[in-house]
């Protein structure tokens, strides 16, 4: 590939407008060329060199095309990769990547006997937060872990308006939207765990899908990780919370991107995905006389741009991706359970 990655979107809601164009069109590696639009035509206001397309399989009709972003409906993922890797594309699939594992490895297999590249977006592991954690547990100052805490947690006692999130199609619920996010996040740390235990549970009034979820992750030498999200906290605190033999360290979710994005900035504009400084975390250590020694732990500068420079890198250069085939397969494994 000896060009721009020619790219194309399957949506602009959200999902396209926030977490995937800003980017495609700010990395010189990649052409944001196409995208679908079935009703409103609303991409061009923002790129105006970008084409539009009616359906899915217009765009897929595009031998131009080197890159797909399947970022659909969730319960639509699997039909779509299918679709687009018999169309001689590389995929990006959106998380959750589809509904089972047995979905997954199918697609995994249809990929390699293709020659093609079915990559999975988890841009939370490029959150200012969670690399804040991943540097203290590597730094070696909470000597041996015993527990690990991640929690996404929201207060939305309504019915959302997006159907597929709410109604109960494939791959829908809160342990669907965010569980995903929280399991690669421990997968991507500690691997695959030796046993869990998953707990569901409804309690907005009418709603047909979950809601909460708590997932305990049991590892090797005692170590467990518990992963929780919940719709209904009002006071929300701490997202990460780790305990180990000589010490602790503790960090709110406060990872500003999203927030910015949403307000129109860039990913190449000064101050993007920088923390205020009140969200630092607190590291406390235990002291050699059996004191506490508590640090204020500034956050790195957040960027999803890493995961698209890694797509590029796969891409074009063959570097394996971060998110590997067997994060994606135990993660639906875990969520299918």
């Amino acid at each position: 590939m000896n060009h721009q990655i020619n790219t194309g979107l399957l949506a602009y809601g959200m999902s396209g407008k926030v977490f995937h164009a800003p980017f495609v069109d700010a990395h010189p590696a990649f052409n944001f060329k196409a995208i679908v639009e079935r009703t409103k035509k609303l991409a061009q206001l923002d790129y105006p060199n970008i084409v539009s397309h009616n359906s899915v399989e217009d765009l897929l009709a595009d031998d131009s095309i080197d890159l797909v972003i399947i970022n659909t409906p969730n319960y639509t993922h699997y039909e779509y990769a299918k679709k687009a890797l018999n169309a001689g594309k590389h995929i990006l699939v959106e998380k959750p990547f589809t509904a089972t594992s047995a979905q997954a490895k199918e697609i995994f297999e249809l990929a390699n006997s293709l020659g093609k590249k079915a990559l999975v977006y988890q841009n939370r592991r490029y959150d200012s937060g969670f690399n804040a954690v991943k540097n203290i547990i590597e730094s070696g100052k909470l000597g041996k872990l015993v527990e690990v805490h991640f929690r996404y947690d929201r207060y939305r006692n309504e019915i959302g308006a997006k159907l597929f999130k709410e109604e109960p199609f494939e791959a829908s619920g809160l342990s669907y939207d965010l569980g995903p996010h929280l399991l690669d996040q421990a997968i991507s740390l500690f691997g695959k765990p030796e046993r869990y235990f998953k707990t569901l549970a409804k309690h907005r009034d009418h709603t047909k899908v979950d809601d909460y979820f708590s997932i305990q992750l049991v590892y090797p030498n005692d170590l467990n990780v518990y992963l929780t999200a919940s719709m209904l906290v009002a006071d929300i605190k701490d997202a990460f919370v780790l305990n180990g033999t000589m010490g602790s360290f503790s960090k709110n979710h406060a990872d500003v991107q999203e927030e910015q994005l949403l307000k129109g900035m860039k990913p190449t504009d000064e101050g993007y995905g920088i923390e205020k400084s009140t969200d630092a975390g607190t590291l406390t250590e235990v002291t050699a006389d059996g004191g506490r020694k508590a640090t204020v732990v500034p956050s790195k500068k957040g960027d999803y741009m890493g995961i698209f420079e890694a797509v590029y890198q796969s891409l074009v250069n063959n570097v394996p991706y971060p998110v590997t085939e067997q994060d994606i397969l135990t993660q639906l494994e875990i969520l299918e359970s």
